[in-house]
This record gives structure tokens, sequence and C-alpha cells, in this order.
């Protein structure tokens, strides 16, 4: 017992020491608000971890993530695609704003690009140990980032969509990846699934594919509550915990 309240007070001491704040860039003339997290005791460098939000934008579920990141001791960043205000209120604005930018990967990949500028401009970050992660709509974000050539040691894609406009040709992609799929997504089919890996093999890409059985689409996520999209807490421990070791393997 007395064990276990030792380690909550470590856990309560890491909380408070991480410092939070709302970053404020731009791509061109349109504002963008990012949510940022780390701990200012570190005095070293430190990897940059970036975070896409899924299509209600940036949400608690973002920030969570990017605090749990903060407090592994990495420096994470929420980016926001949409930009500043807009946030979806249902389901119907948020596919609005997600369909804007799945059939414009030109715009895609200029917003990712905009924020990733903004978490490498940070003077605590390590340029050379970056990697994103990103759910549903913002794990479909992160293969378009990687895609686009960005130095990034690798990349984690959460129930995110896989298909793209642009797929990746030998030489264009230089990070890892790891795509951590629910087995049973009904909103990524399988012949998406087959044609993602044929583009990773033929792009000759170091990546990983894992999927967890009986696990639908947005599994990470505590509200999902539909049939279609649902959280799986095993699914959601595993997953979490294999970027974990993906990240001791990509940044050793």
């Amino acid at each position: 017992m007395r064990s276990v309240t030792i380690l909550m007070l470590f856990a309560a001491a890491a909380a408070a020491e991480i410092k939070t704040e709302t970053v404020i860039y731009r791509d061109g003339d349109t504002v963008l608000e990012g949510f940022l997290a780390y701990n200012p005791k570190f005095s070293s460098l430190r990897p940059g971890i970036l975070v896409v939000h899924q299509w209600m934008g940036i949400t608690e579920h973002e920030k969570e993530k990017v605090l749990e990141l903060a407090k592994l001791g990495y420096v994470a960043l929420a980016a926001d695609i949409y930009g500043k205000g807009v946030r979806p209120k249902n389901f119907q604005e948020a596919r609005a704003q997600a369909t804007k930018y799945r059939t414009d990967a030109a715009l895609f990949r200029r917003r990712l690009a905009a924020a990733y500028e903004a978490l490498t401009s940070r003077v605590f970050v390590d340029k050379h140990k970056l990697a994103a992660i990103g759910f549903c709509f913002g794990g479909g974000g992160v293969l378009e980032l990687a895609r686009s050539g960005a130095a990034l040691r690798g990349v984690v894609s959460f129930h995110g969509g896989l298909a793209t406009k642009q797929p990746a040709k030998p030489g264009d992609i230089k990070a890892k990846v790891l795509v951590l799929h629910g087995a049973d997504d009904p909103h990524v089919p399988p012949d998406e699934v087959a044609a993602f890996m044929k583009e990773m093999r033929e792009a000759k890409v170091d990546w990983q594919f894992v999927a967890y059985g009986g696990a639908v689409h947005s599994f990470t996520q505590r509200k999902a509550n539909r049939d279609t999209a649902k959280y799986h807490p095993d699914a959601a421990r595993r997953s979490w915990q294999a970027m974990r070791n993906f990240f001791t393997e990509i940044f050793r």
C-alpha cells in the first residue's frame, strides 16, 4: 500500500511540473491555435511529438494525449488543422471540415507543415528527433505528412484513414511508419488496407501494421460509443504501449 502511495505522489509531482501553452502560428493568412506541453525542468533538448486531431478538431482527447507525452519527457504540440475558432459542434460540421482537407492533399499537407514548423521552432526541441501521431482524421494526416517527405523519425496512426490522392514513391517517406488499426473498423475497408500495404511495399518504407481484434473506429476515444466507432479499452492501452515501444526504437 505504501509503495502505491509513493508512486501516486511521484505521478502527481510529475504532472505538476508540466507547463502548457497556447501556440499561435500561421498558414499564410490563416491563424492557427495549437496546444503545447512540456516539462520546463529538463535542461537538455528533447524529442518533439506532433499530435494531429480527429475530425472534431482539438478536443480534451488531444490535450490529454499531449499531456501524457509531456509526462514521458517529450515536447508535444497538438496541431490545429482547421484554424483558430473553427471547432465543429456536431458530426455534420466535422464531416464538412474533414472532407475539405481529405479532398485537397496540398492544403492538408500545408497545414501539417505549418504545425511541424511551429513545433521545430521551439528552442528546447531536438530537431533531429521528431515524430508525429494522429487519431482518425489525424491518423490519416500523419501519413500525409510522412508522404510529403517531412524530416521525421517516425509517424504513428491510431485508427486513421489510409487512402491518399498522392501515393508515396520510393524515397518520399523518410519516417518509419506504425499503423495501429481496429481489425473490425468499417470506415477503413479491406481494399483500403490492401492498397496502403501495397503503397508501403512499393515505396520501400520501414512500416508496421497492427490490427486489434474486436476494435472498430475511434478505439482510443473514451466518449466514442457508436457501433462503428467505439472505445475499446484493451486496444487503447495496447496501442499506446506500442507507440511508446516504437518511440524507444526510433529515438535511441
